[in-house]
């Protein structure tokens, strides 16, 4: 915790008071949420940063989308246009946002959409695509306005919500008692081998509801590396030194999978959706070989020329994902 943060805290029991009140008043009808007549799902986390929210949407996309017409909903965060957009896979971040466009590239078939007040976002595009079955809100947990059908809340196992405060001091943008909007509570990114008591530990702290399910996930990396339509074995990169470069929230997960397989590298971390200068391009132009994220090659591809990867990622639950696609696919077929 940053000297700043610290010297915050006196605001923290403020903010606590401010977003308690505003929960108050939605779950009071004091202040309206609109509600849907057709399947609506928000992902989304209590606090700041990365607790893998685009790999959750995407789980999602590829469970849905053979049976039914499927859109995404984000507010396109540092995007530099305002408003509604749709998504087309010849956007570019800066206009619509990383990870919109990650969607969009990865699942060309899908539609997505961009715009800061989810209700004008979804009213547009009910009214532009009349066969729209199911609507995805990315990062929307928060966004008391609309009121999504059901709810999965993500909390990343190496900054649990239970453990933290309040902003901002703390990462939490709302109460801890916001959990019991969530119909299912994911434990993200946990290690592969999380003991079952450890498990089990952890639920007795989330302290679930009797209709709450709480599921425990991993990321799953690709052993093959990918741009446009090529592949590359990682196990290449073990006979070669290469640049990692992040923009995201937390990249030490990645680290740590780098690291266990041996690699050698040097890593250049930025922050989350960060905007690459045009010093820092001419910079990156310098190097040899660069292995990048997902989110972050939709930021870079148009912009280096030197040899340029991505490493793809995926959501595994360490058990019970069929009863997480169970509930999923009753929510929707229930309209």
């Amino acid at each position: 915790m940053n000297l700043l943060r610290k010297i915050l805290f006196p605001i923290v029991p403020i903010y606590y008071v401010i977003t308690w009140i505003r929960n108050f008043c939605y779950d009071h009808n004091i202040f309206k949420s609109v509600a849907y007549d057709f399947p609506v799902i928000a992902v989304g986390n209590l606090s700041v940063g990365g607790t893998g929210k685009s790999p959750m949407i995407e789980y999602l996309i590829k469970l849905l989308k053979k049976d039914y017409t499927i859109a995404t909903l984000s507010r396109g965060y540092k995007r530099e246009t305002k408003g509604f957009q749709m998504v087309a896979t010849t956007a570019i971040a800066k206009d619509v946002g990383d990870e919109p466009l990650q969607f969009k590239k990865k699942f060309p078939e899908v539609l997505v959409a961009v715009d800061a007040d989810r209700r004008n976002g979804i009213a547009r595009l009910r009214q532009e695509n009349t066969d729209l079955d199911v609507l995805l809100l990315d990062d929307a947990y928060q966004h008391r306005k609309v009121k999504a059908g059901l709810y999965v809340l993500l909390t990343a196992y190496y900054d649990l919500y239970f453990d933290d405060i309040m902003l901002p001091t703390g990462n939490l943008r709302e109460p801890i008692g916001g959990m019991s909007r969530a119909a299912v509570i994911i434990v993200t990114k946990c290690p592969p081998d999380l003991s079952d008591q450890e498990q089990n530990h952890i639920i007795k702290k989330i302290k679930p509801k009797e209709n709450q399910l709480v599921l425990f996930s991993t990321i799953a990396y690709s052993k093959q590396l990918k741009r446009d339509k090529e592949s590359l074995s990682i196990d290449i990169l073990k006979k070669k030194s290469f640049t990692l470069v992040t923009g995201i929230a937390n990249p030490k997960p990645l680290l740590d999978y780098y690291d266990s397989l041996g690699l050698s590298y040097e890593h250049l971390a930025y922050p989350d959706h960060h905007h690459f200068t045009a010093q820092e391009i001419k910079e990156l132009q310098s190097k040899n070989v660069i292995i990048t994220t997902e989110k972050d090659y939709v930021r870079l591809a148009n912009s280096l020329e030197n040899d340029l990867w991505y490493q793809p990622i995926e959501v595994q639950f360490l058990n019970q994902a069929e009863q997480f696609d169970q509930r999923i696919k009753e929510f929707v077929k229930s309209f």
